[in-house]
């Protein structure tokens, strides 16, 4: 299907021509086939009217963990390690198949509903993940985390076959629509089985996948990490080989300078998740010194659980203003590199033809209302969407070239079902309520 969105500005994210005031862009079947300041010269199934809209590529959420809405709010006022081993370890131990569709179909309309076209998870029920996400339309790099609490034979390990499986079955499906990565969950919940590290990066540089892991989320957990091997985390799984490929490093609020170094010379994302990290009070990602040290960085939500919401707006608005303060020097993460986190990067994290409006690209493609009154007066496009706007403001969400959500209506997801489903089955069944 081809589709024009004709009078529309677009913050394209694309160098060559950064901003496009009163313009035309053309989709044609799943890709970008024109960005322009004339109309082209074509006959579009459909035209959408821009006036009064901004354009921006969908946005990326580089970690999250889907079913965990299902934990909204759960356990709050509590570190890290608490939060985990008192509430979110019990209640995950009683998650099944229903529950955690329920729990994604609900991640996954909210994510829409934001503007989000693409989203990193780590998980595990990760068949009934990857097939919520193939009936919504969005992209994803689903993983299922590995963790191993003592030393074992890595391929008779029940979460190894899983993500086997996961890869066998779902990776690139829909023409590269959903990609698998592999995952170890983090140091703190593996370290008595080195051999799963290595076997995960060289399974994952075999395949030519990424690997996501939790990286220096808390103080406790580098320093731990420092005592066991003498090494930080990024420096160990470095030494067992897993940085081969693409890693998506989440969280790394403790790295030090040698990490950084590190990252940038492996070409290891990090992934800031402020509101997450800011409510576990795990601390602030050095962000500013992650990007002088040429680190891509992209943006995360992290689970609603630690969060509460999957609204990645919020996230971008944070990440600008939390380093100026902490700073104290109004230039440390501009606005432009803020939604730049949230695109482009997060495209490359993801290894990703998107996060930039430019012709070849895959459409993934959002509107947000600029004449809501949060958005008025606008001195600055840019400005107005980092600092003045919110999920709400988005009003269509066009992933790969279909429209899967305009002016409030989900038109690949049934909400009511969503919520039956939450409240006659998913939510009893694992709090008994």
């Amino acid at each position: 299907m081809s589709i024009l969105f004709e009078h529309v500005t677009a913050v394209t994210m694309d160098p060559s021509r950064p901003l496009l005031r009163d313009g035309y862009v053309l989709v044609e079947g799943s890709r970008v086939a024109q960005v322009s300041q004339t109309r082209p010269q074509v006959n579009a199934e459909r035209v959408i009217d821009g006036r009064g809209r901004v354009m921006l590529p969908g946005l990326i959420n580089a970690h999250t963990h889907l079913p965990m809405t299902l934990m909204r709010g759960y356990g709050g006022g509590c570190d890290l390690q608490t939060w985990l081993n008192q509430y979110i370890f019990p209640a995950e131990d009683k998650l099944d198949s229903p529950s955690v569709r329920a729990g994604t179909d609900l991640a996954l309309a909210e994510l829409i509903a934001g503007g989000v076209t693409c989203v990193a998870d780590m998980y595990y029920f990760c068949s009934d993940i990857a097939q919520a996400v193939a009936d919504s339309g969005l992209s994803a790099n689903l993983s299922r985390s590995l963790v191993a609490f003592q030393d074992q034979a890595v391929e008779e390990m029940a979460s190894w076959k899983e993500m086997e499986e996961l890869y066998s079955q779902w990776h690139g499906y829909d023409d590269g629509r959903i990609l698998v990565d592999a995952s170890v969950h983090a140091e703190y919940t593996s370290y008595a089985c080195p051999s799963l590290w290595e076997k995960t990066g060289r399974w994952a540089a075999d395949r030519g996948l990424g690997i996501q892991i939790h990286i220096s989320e808390t103080q406790s957990e580098h320093a731990k990490c420092l005592q066991r091997h003498g090494k930080t985390p990024l420096a160990l799984f470095d030494q067992y080989g897993v940085w081969q490929a693409r890693g998506v490093a989440a969280h790394c609020v403790w790295v030090s300078e040698e990490d950084m170094a590190l990252m940038a010379r492996r070409g290891i994302t990090a992934v800031h998740n402020p509101v997450s990290n800011l409510k576990l009070a795990s601390g602030i990602a050095p962000v500013p010194d992650l990007l002088r040290a040429g680190v891509n960085v992209a943006l995360g939500t992290d689970g609603v659980a630690s969060n509460n919401s999957h609204d990645l707006l919020e996230e971008v608005k944070l990440a600008a203003l939390l380093h100026k303060g902490v700073r104290r020097d109004p230039t440390a993460v501009t606005a432009h590199q803020a939604l730049a986190m949230a695109t482009v990067n997060g495209a490359r994290a993801l290894g990703r033809n998107t996060g930039v409006i430019a012709p070849g690209k895959d459409a993934d493609l959002i509107l947000v209302d600029f004449t809501h009154p949060n958005l008025i007066p606008c001195h600055g496009v840019e400005e107005n969407l980092v600092f003045s706007a919110r999920g709400s403001d988005v009003v269509m969400n066009m992933a790969r070239g279909k429209v899967i959500y305009e002016n409030g209506t989900f038109l690949t997801l049934d909400l009511e079902r969503i919520r039956s489903q939450l409240e006659g089955y998913a939510l009893p069944h694992i709090f008994g309520r």
